[in-house]
């Protein structure tokens, strides 16, 4: 008969292939076999916490130190849940006692470090992934969180150097080719191949790196998801448009998205903001695009099912960003929120959110007055043309930091953006407008996990 460790480490070997659910129930089924069993509790905490039920999580190692208090693991796991509910102090405490217990546990640094960041206090959190480096002077995740963080700042030299360390952590994978990682070597004349490595919204935020090679003599070949492809056709400069899993042509350099623009500082001590991708032609005024005619049928398609050109401003709104992303809670808000623009009588709210978050329209008691789009769009022409077309028919786009945000920037519509109070590293820490994006407006959170001053100054923005 196995032990309750065997069946503890069988349902490890679960969770980590992301069957957590599965995992869940073993753990279960080991607590009520063993309820006094702390490691036991442990687990279920961490599987609570994966699937973001923190509050139940906490319980669990909660009940974990009333069976056994020296016990690292379970503070460090304590603390980090407290931080996710924005119990700071308490959650600082937890870690203080598992450094007591064990001041080499690394994780505590790091999530220690993440806790004063995601917290405003971010030489603080600074100081804590540092004294982690004495600990592990190769660990890639705290020389990654490092990069971040000096981006973040503006200390472009240090935080790109820092930041490619996130190839190390795995998760991250490059097309096949025997080509070098092009680092800012001169690029006239000579062709490079690349590729996005995060999501959606990086790339689209990203791929603006091809027109800058491009007008520098490169021949630029990109390589992305099929859906992506109808989209990317309308950036200049991009010879060949791949999808992924393709057989690629012979190239002299490759590169990410991300890892050309960390080369082209390198080479030219700035970021490739391609200013010169964002100009007045008809009505078109960003380095992406779509048809006439798609924005056409979506105008006419609007006026027919309510949403033509009244006396009031249509609104186009976006309010959660993907769940799985590790800073989602920091970044993503509850429709509730937007009540201030529902009940605005000169507004039109236009909903652009998908997949998650687009249930609470069901659940706001203002939902029926935000008009939907049908559920197929951007099925059948390719990934955001849809959207595109429907932005270009609105006045203004209101979203938190989500794939929406970078969609409406590099088209040249005219975007507010609500951050967070530690926002992504390319909107630096301080500013209401962004070379990024020359239409967007960026309006910050002043305390963590209050959103109202942002939904405010997002409104004013709309007046």
């Amino acid at each position: 008969m196995p032990s309750v460790a065997d069946v503890l480490s069988q349902g490890w070997k679960v969770h980590q292939a992301g069957k957590i659910e599965d995992a869940l129930r073993v753990y279960q089924h080991v607590i009520k076999q063993a309820p006094r069993n702390p490691e036991a509790h442990v687990y279920l905490g961490i599987a609570l916490f994966d699937q973001r039920r923190y509050d139940e999580s906490i319980n669990a190692y909660r009940t974990a130190l009333q069976l056994k208090d020296q016990f690292p693991i379970a503070w460090n796991n304590l603390g980090n849940s407290l931080r996710m509910t924005g119990a700071v102090e308490e959650s600082d405490a937890c870690f203080e006692k598992a450094h007591a217990l064990d001041p080499n546990y690394l994780s505590v640094y790091k999530n220690r470090g993440t806790l004063w960041i995601w917290s405003g206090e971010i030489e603080r959190g600074l100081a804590w992934y540092e004294k982690g480096l004495k600990i592990a002077p190769d660990d890639p995740e705290l020389h990654r969180n490092l990069g971040v963080i000096y981006l973040l700042l503006g200390d472009f030299e240090r935080g790109w150097a820092e930041y490619r360390w996130r190839w190390k952590m795995g998760g991250l994978r490059r097309p096949q080719t025997h080509a070098p990682l092009w680092k800012g070597e001169p690029i006239s004349g000579r062709s490079i191949l690349l590729y996005p490595e995060q999501g959606r919204g990086d790339e689209m935020h990203f791929i603006r790196i091809a027109s800058v090679l491009a007008a520098e003599g490169a021949r630029v070949v990109v390589q992305t998801a099929p859906q992506m492809i109808p989209l990317f056709t309308s950036v200049h400069g991009v010879q060949t448009l791949l999808p992924v899993g393709s057989q690629l042509p012979p190239v002299d350099y490759h590169a990410s998205f991300l890892d050309a623009v960390d080369g082209w500082f390198q080479a030219n001590g700035k970021l490739p903001y391609g200013a010169d991708s964002f100009f007045q032609r008809g009505n078109h005024c960003g380095y992406l695009n779509v048809s006439d005619p798609l924005v056409n049928y979506w105008h006419h398609w609007m006026e027919k099912n309510a949403m033509g050109k009244d006396h009031r401003k249509r609104i186009g709104i976006a309010w959660q960003g993907n769940p799985k992303h590790h800073a989602d809670v920091y970044r993503s808000i509850a429709l509730e929120e937007l009540r201030p623009l529902a009940e605005d009588e000169s507004l039109h709210l236009v909903s652009l959110q998908f997949g998650f978050g687009s249930e609470q329209l069901d659940q706001a008691d203002f939902g029926d007055s935000i008009s939907r789009l049908p559920d197929d769009t951007d099925t059948s022409g390719g990934a955001f043309t849809d959207t595109a077309a429907v932005m270009k028919n609105l006045d203004h786009v209101v979203t938190t930091d989500t794939s929406v945000a970078h969609l409406a920037g590099a088209l040249g519509v005219p975007t507010t953006v609500m951050l967070g109070r530690v926002p992504d590293w390319r909107w630096l820490r301080e500013g209401d407008q962004t070379p990024w994006y020359p239409s967007m407006r960026l309006v910050r959170q002043r305390e963590m996990g209050h959103w109202s001053d942002a939904v405010q100054a997002a409104h004013q923005t709309l007046n």
